[in-house]
């Protein structure tokens, strides 16, 4: 299916977008699903957990690094626990090699289990995961353009338990104060977190209505994990002005995995051999 978007500025070859804006589901999907295969692979390799969590917003970053993102544009991973599928998304762009996966999570790499603070990737401006961090960082990047003269959007993913944290409503606070509607916060509400379900760690009640409340432009996308609903909120968004924008997407945890979705082990568990293969097959058999 292809549908218009907003125009894109970064080169055709890293992008699901020609010149007049045109986003192609069908190529977005595929895109996901090599990055999700990767994202396994990487996850095996290092025995490591987090899986859920990189897979519940793994559209979201395929549809922002292949179809949305500009040359001067900014993203902050808040949720820095997902940085797997991060990676896997950068190297699929061509933003990193593809080859440096197979270092994730060893002594001394770039990859590390939460992104970087050292600035050696170009496309992680700041070390994240540190839940309540990546909006203050976000709003500070899009409200500094109005000094540098540099046009650009800024895009930070979070999590629900950052939304547990004073210093993200602070962070939302300024930017609506400043009328940073160059910044979008969008929200992976999976409805899990670390310690249990959302509502019961820290009921946020109606989300959207709550960034309202704090100065915010809202878009829902009802279905996360789909390009359709994902580009349908955007397109909502880029309706509106001088306000920051919130776009909620509502996904699962462990998408495309069937007995990772929903699941609150898979925040931690790394796979055995057999959950590996079962993975790998379910990835590799779903519809693109």
């Amino acid at each position: 299916m292809l549908l218009a978007s907003s125009p894109v500025h970064r080169d055709s070859n890293l992008v699901s977008a020609d010149l007049e804006g045109v986003v192609d589901f069908v190529d977005l999907t595929v895109k996901t699903k090599e990055c999700a295969l990767t994202v396994l692979q990487m996850y095996k390799r290092a025995n490591a957990g987090h899986i859920g969590a990189s897979l519940s917003c793994l559209e979201m970053l395929v549809y922002l690094y292949f179809s949305r993102l500009g040359v001067e544009d900014k993203f902050i991973l808040s949720k820095g626990h997902a940085a797997a599928g991060l990676y896997a998304v950068l190297a699929h762009s061509g933003r990193i090699d593809l080859e440096s996966l197979s270092t994730f999570y060893l002594d001394g790499t770039n990859l590390a289990a939460h992104p970087p603070c050292n600035q050696h990737i170009k496309d992680i401006p700041f070390g994240t995961g540190s839940l309540g961090h990546g909006t203050s960082l976000a709003s500070g990047i899009a409200f500094a353009g109005r000094f540098t003269g540099i046009v650009r959007k800024v895009y930070c993913v979070v999590s629900e338990g950052d939304l547990n944290e004073g210093s993200t409503w602070e962070a939302l606070m300024f930017a609506a104060h400043h009328k940073l509607d160059n910044l979008t916060v969008m929200v992976d509400r999976n409805s899990l977190q670390g310690f249990g379900a959302s509502s019961d760690v820290l009921d946020l009640g109606d989300v959207a209505d709550r960034f309202r409340a704090f100065g915010f432009s809202v878009s829902e996308a009802n279905d996360g994990n789909a390009f359709s609903d994902l580009h349908g909120a955007f397109t909502r968004l880029d309706e509106e002005s001088g306000k920051p924008r919130c776009l909620i997407a509502h996904t699962k945890k462990g998408h495309g995995v069937s007995f990772m979705e929903d699941k609150l082990e898979w925040h931690y568990l790394p796979m055995n051999d057999e959950q590996y293969a079962q993975a790998i097959s379910e990835v590799a058999c779903s519809d693109a």
